[in-house]
C-alpha cells in the first residue's frame, strides 16, 4: 500500500518574535497557530514536538491492535501517552507510556507484541531517537 500526505506551515516573522500557522489537508489543523512561545513556553497554541507525540502514539497504537489482531486478541483499549523531549537543538527521547485493557493475554504476551509494535511501527522507524516504551495491563 503506497499513498501520500500533505501539511503546510506558514511562519512570518522572525524565529522569536514570529508566529505561524500549521494545515492539514483533512483540515484537523486548519490554520492552527505555532510560535517560540507554543513551543518553548506554554502559550496556546501546538508545536512540532506535540506534533510528534501525537503521531508516534497514534501510530504505535494502531500498530499494536494490528499485532494482536493477527494473535487472536481484540483490545478493548490501548492507551498512549508519548512524552518528547526536546533538547540542544535535538529530539533526544521519547517514552511510551501504554496501558492496555485487553481480554485473555497475559503480561508476559503484552510486552512482546508491544515491543514489537515499537520496533515495526512506521513512526518509530522514522525517528532517530531513543524510545523507551512502559507496558501496563489495566
Amino acid at each position: 500500500m503506497k499513498f501520500t500526505r500533505k501539511a503546510a506551515a506558514n511562519w512570518q516573522g522572525g524565529g522569536k518574535d514570529g508566529k505561524g500557522t500549521l494545515t492539514t489537508a483533512s483540515n484537523v489543523l486548519n490554520k492552527t497557530p505555532y510560535s517560540f512561545n507554543t513551543r518553548f513556553e506554554n502559550a496556546t497554541g501546538t508545536n512540532p514536538e506535540e506534533l510528534i507525540g501525537a503521531a508516534h502514539a497514534g501510530c504505535f497504537a494502531m500498530q499494536l491492535s494490528f499485532l494482536l489482531g493477527e494473535e487472536k486478541f481484540t483490545p478493548n483499549a490501548l492507551d498512549v501517552d508519548a512524552t518528547v523531549t526536546f533538547e540542544d537543538g535535538s529530539i533526544t527521547f521519547i517514552v511510551l507510556d501504554l496501558k492496555g485493557d485487553i481480554p485473555n493475554i497475559d503480561k508476559a504476551d503484552f510486552d512482546r507484541i508491544a515491543n514489537k509494535a515499537k520496533e515495526v511501527c512506521p513512526v518509530s522507524k522514522l525517528l532517530d531517537t531513543e524510545i523507551q516504551l512502559n507496558v501496563s495491563l489495566k
